[in-house]
């Protein structure tokens, strides 16, 4: 729950000072002049770019969180029974142990959604964040052609 209070603030931040940058951009059109112009424009595609990361980002995360959801009320999710540092989070070498496990399960499995979720988390927890995000939005693609299906 921390941290989707922390990320709903900082997406409040972010949009305040995109609308600050915006304001900005239309003064800077306003004014007339060439070079003015080009850099009003130019800070026109900040706020837009800023706005559609910022979607997708949320949208991500409650769709992860949605399926941690389903998971945990099935008792698919991993049991974090991992050594962990200071931090909370698991130690590394234990983590690649237990990796091969779900890497394996992907393979049996390459349309569940479920082994593609529970390979994003050991790949989380193995450090590797950018396969762990891509296994997430597999997941989330398998989910959602699933429930189309359905």
């Amino acid at each position: 729950m921390r941290n989707r209070i922390a990320a709903i603030v900082m997406a409040v931040i972010l949009a305040v000072y995109l609308v600050l940058v915006l304001q900005r951009a239309v003064m800077l059109m306003a004014t007339g002049e060439g070079i003015a112009i080009a850099m009003g424009v130019a800070l026109l595609a900040l706020p837009i770019v800023a706005a559609w990361a910022i979607g997708r980002e949320l949208l991500f995360g409650a769709r992860t969180e949605k399926l941690v959801k389903i998971l945990d009320a099935e008792g698919g999710l991993p049991v974090e029974d991992l050594p962990v540092r200071a931090s909370g989070r698991p130690l590394r070498d234990a983590a690649d142990e237990e990796f091969p496990r779900y890497k394996a399960e992907v393979e049996a499995q390459p349309e569940s959604w479920r082994a593609w979720f529970r390979l994003g988390l050991a790949y989380d927890a193995s450090g590797d964040r950018k396969r762990a995000r891509s296994a997430l939005r597999e997941s989330i693609r398998l989910y959602r052609t699933e429930q189309r299906a359905a």
